[in-house]
């Protein structure tokens, strides 16, 4: 059970400021209901210890008065002396713990009050010599097998709707933690170091020679050819004005006509033919551009300068932050929409995953044995780098404690074992008074 950490609160007292109850009975007044089971424990066992000592003193008295008529009660006398000497002995070893028996500072005695620092140091040392071993963490993770047991958890029912929760609950709360000029203002800074500030002509041309290299290319030259033939093909008079509009204002109409329909044959016939022969001169000469761009884009100064006049137009600063804000914006309401609702394709597939590790956790003899030697090396890790700082946890707490509180504390913990002990010097002090009057009555009576 743990300790009631709470300050002692006590009544105002005159003048001299706040008292505390002066005996270890002291404990806080807030307490957890195992910590005021144990108070109450306590209390009866101290009524018990003192009953005990009270009947010894009457019986003692009794048996002394009525000793010389009886005289056997001079045995029951010696029992109830020897019992009360054990009694008022154990009394003031206990009470020596954690004050000044009767209120006298006798050497040796309100052991706990006076030296609690000493003792929260020696606990932490303890805690951190005997429990923060590298070692004994290891092994204890070892034995328990925390892979197969998360594995178990998260395969079974609710485990993967558990973590969906609160990974849904963090993106939510880290949302709203977040201040959305920053994150933009990160998103710009990538755009400008991983996109704007390489050049783009080396890499377009790269990537451009192998689409060429593959002919992945050709599809789109067919899509532009078919789209020519059918432009020619549905616009016979525009060709005709075409002509008409650039030839001399003294040639006869009709002849603009004849000759308008004319080109306009060939060009169909042309563009017709470019599409009909996949080895044409003209897709031959498409082909001999493009691997020549991407080898310009690659190699030519020149040319890799266009590309970058062309990036700076497209993507100048006001572009740049205008993609910086919509990508936030796209990022954050698809999350948001996504982990507010229990069936979106993100949350299901999530979950489906969470199930799919733990299932493989439970399996997979092999993963399992790697997470755990994970989680054994970061645990020694921990513990190697900050045994100190977390045993320390316990010096400094007990260091922030007030004398007489933690003399409370520590008697609400062991206190009832304390007063069995008074019981049993009570009983052990009555055997050996009755032995030692016996031995000495039967040696020299």
């Amino acid at each position: 059970m743990q300790v009631n950490s709470e300050p002692t609160t006590q009544p105002a007292a005159p003048a001299s400021g706040p008292t505390r109850p002066a005996g270890p009975a002291a404990v806080p007044h807030r307490l957890s209901p195992g910590d005021a089971e144990k108070a109450a424990a306590l209390r009866k066992m101290k009524l018990v210890a003192l009953a005990l000592l009270i009947a010894l003193a009457v019986v003692f008295v009794v048996a002394f008065a009525l000793q010389k008529q009886y005289p056997w009660l001079e045995y029951v006398r010696a029992a109830a002396e020897g019992g009360m000497v054990g009694a008022l002995a154990d009394w003031f070893a206990v009470t020596a713990l954690f004050k000044y028996p009767m209120g006298l500072k006798i050497p040796h005695t309100a052991i706990i009050p006076r030296r609690k620092d000493q003792i929260g140091a020696s606990l932490g040392e303890f805690v951190e010599t005997n429990f923060l071993s590298e070692q004994v963490v290891q092994d204890k993770l070892a034995s328990i097998n925390v892979s197969g047991k998360v594995g178990q958890w998260l395969s079974g029912p609710g485990g993967a709707e558990r973590v969906a929760k609160e990974g849904a609950a963090v993106i939510r709360g880290t949302f709203k933690v977040l201040n959305d000029d920053d994150v933009q203002a990160v998103i710009e800074g990538m755009v400008r170091k991983h996109l704007l500030t390489p050049p783009w002509g080396p890499p377009v041309g790269r990537m451009a020679e192998r689409i060429f290299a593959d002919g992945h290319h050709h599809h789109l030259v067919d899509l532009l050819v078919d789209r020519a033939a059918d432009w020619v093909a549905a616009n016979h008079d525009t060709v005709i004005r075409l002509v008409t509009d650039r030839s001399p204002q003294w040639v006869p109409s009709f002849v603009d006509g004849l000759v308008g329909d004319k080109v306009y044959l060939e060009i169909l016939k042309f563009t017709r033919a470019v599409q009909a022969d996949p080895q044409h001169q003209v897709r031959k000469s498409i082909d001999k551009y493009l691997t020549d761009l991407a080898q310009d884009l690659q190699h030519d100064p020149a040319m890799i300068a266009r590309a970058e006049s062309i990036k700076a137009q497209v993507l100048g600063d006001p572009e740049v932050r205008e993609l910086a804000s919509r990508t936030w914006a796209t990022i954050k309401s698809a999350l948001l929409s996504a982990v507010d609702d229990p069936n979106s394709d993100l949350t299901v597939k999530f979950k489906a995953a969470v199930r799919d590790l733990g299932a493989r956790l439970v399996s997979d003899d092999e993963l399992a044995g790697k997470v755990n030697a994970w989680i054994g090396d970061a645990a020694g890790y921990l513990v190697r780098t900050y045994r100190s700082d977390i045993a320390g946890v316990i010096t400094d707490t007990v260091a922030r404690w007030d004398a007489e509180e933690t003399s409370s504390k520590i008697e609400l913990q062991v206190g009832k074992d304390l007063q069995f002990i008074r019981i049993n010097g009570t009983v052990v002090g009555s055997l050996a008074g009755l032995a030692i009057f016996t031995v000495a009555h039967l040696a020299f009576g």
